[in-house]
């Protein structure tokens, strides 16, 4: 509590500079807000480099082994994951002109169906959930195409993430330092969010997207090899369904093999569901395997998270938003606990202190604070000074002498 007061003592004798301090802090956040997504994205990145960037500078300087770094992460992970994003949205053109065209149509679907033997009514189930599906498939070809007419946002997006990245390899140090000096934290609570949320961002940006990544490569293997159409597409539907726990790459072989049974290919299609099955149940081994157990990583806050992190933060929001939820929940943790302990010292020190244990109005203390003491043993009832009366032992005014006549007014004064 003197700390608390201390703080506030010390912001209010200075505030001019506390104000510029804020102002500065929201302007430089506003700054940041149109490109947040890209920062973020340079943060993951950097997260993921970190280890091989601590390799390389034994070797040579921070600078050359963060340049290279990025260079790495141009070649290796930027270019391919933009040149299969952009084959996926082709073929997810070619699959919405088909369905526009009549060429893929839920009658044509249902019709092969009842030839082998299957009655479903897909038209009615489609009409169902035709709206959120068409709604879906928009959104897909409308963002693409934002995409390709805001190219040049996006170059300039790509730049900042590069020099982001280059920034947290080579001063990692730095501004670790940095904001351990400014955030307004205890030593051990600062030391504990870092390992909290160290665990979380192992487990939704590494863990996760790992797991997601390899049942997304070996569904889409198994689909290639199969001859199923538009392979690209399916892979990157199954990397971010696989993403979501509960679903992952069944809600992709599914459906294709439905499809695969409606165009009259059974066999194909029980080859896909075997396989299928086995890329599903590796779920189960992997994700414990590489992202263990955390409280803040749940299948509430890891759905909720994905999905609420591509409205706020776009695409990153995939990886990014897990760990805000999940990093909200440790902080909002770790602060109901230091109230709780605030409280509860605040409480301790109010019951020890001997102003509170005085009789009403006199500032001296209370007879059945005297008795406690007679228990306790800091004065015995034994002196001769004592009387005994009632129930329990009582040391009379004309006895306390000059010494107990000042402690007494002492208190009054402090009464």
């Amino acid at each position: 509590m003197s700390d608390r007061s201390e703080l506030s003592g010390w912001l209010s004798e200075r505030p001019g500079l506390t104000a510029v301090a804020a102002a500065s802090a929201t302007l430089g956040l506003l700054i940041v807000l149109p490109y947040l997504q890209y920062v973020l994205l340079g943060l993951i990145l950097a997260y993921i480099l970190v280890p091989a960037q601590r390799r390389l500078e034994r070797y040579v300087g921070a600078m050359i082994a963060a340049l290279t770094l990025v260079v790495v992460a141009v070649l290796a992970i930027i270019l391919p994951l933009a040149y299969v994003l952009a084959i996926a949205f082709r073929e997810a053109l070619e699959i919405v002109t088909a369905v526009e065209e009549g060429s893929l149509s839920v009658d044509a679907i249902e019709s092969r169906l009842e030839e082998t033997g299957y009655a479903v009514d897909l038209v009615e189930l489609s009409q169902t959930y035709q709206e959120p599906i068409a709604g879906g498939l928009q959104g897909v070809v409308t963002r693409g195409m934002e995409l390709v007419t805001g190219l040049p946002n996006v170059l300039i997006g790509l730049t900042v993430t590069l020099f982001v990245l280059f920034a947290l390899l080579r001063d990692r140090e730095a501004l670790v330092t940095w904001f351990e000096r400014v955030l307004p934290m205890d030593d051990d609570i600062q030391r504990e969010l870092h390992t909290e949320l160290n665990q979380l961002m192992w487990a939704s940006v590494v863990g996760n997207v790992v797991v997601a990544g390899i049942q997304a490569v070996l569904l889409g293997v198994g689909l290639a090899l199969l001859g199923v159409p538009a392979v690209i597409f399916l892979t990157v539907a199954t990397f971010v369904l696989a993403l979501l726990p509960l679903v992952g790459a069944f809600g992709v072989w599914v459906p294709v093999a439905l499809y695969l049974v409606a165009i009259d290919q059974p066999l194909v299609a029980l080859t896909l569901v075997v396989y299928g099955s086995l890329v599903s149940a590796s779920d189960t081994y992997l994700r414990p395997a590489l992202i263990g157990r955390t409280s803040a990583f749940n299948s509430a806050i890891v759905v909720v998270g994905i999905f609420g992190g591509i409205v706020v933060f776009g695409a990153v929001g995939l990886f990014i938003g897990p760990v805000v939820l999940g990093g909200a929940k440790i902080t909002l943790d770790v602060f109901a606990r230091e109230r709780a302990n605030a409280i509860g010292l605040e409480a301790e020190e109010t019951a020890a202190d001997p102003a509170v244990d005085t009789a009403p109005g006199t500032g001296v203390e209370s007879e059945t604070t005297a008795t406690d003491r007679d228990e306790d043993g800091t004065e015995t009832g034994d002196d001769p000074g004592t009387t005994s009366g009632g129930g329990g032992t009582r040391e009379t005014d004309s006895d306390r002498g000059p010494k107990s006549t000042e402690r007494a007014s002492g208190d009054h004064d402090e009464g």
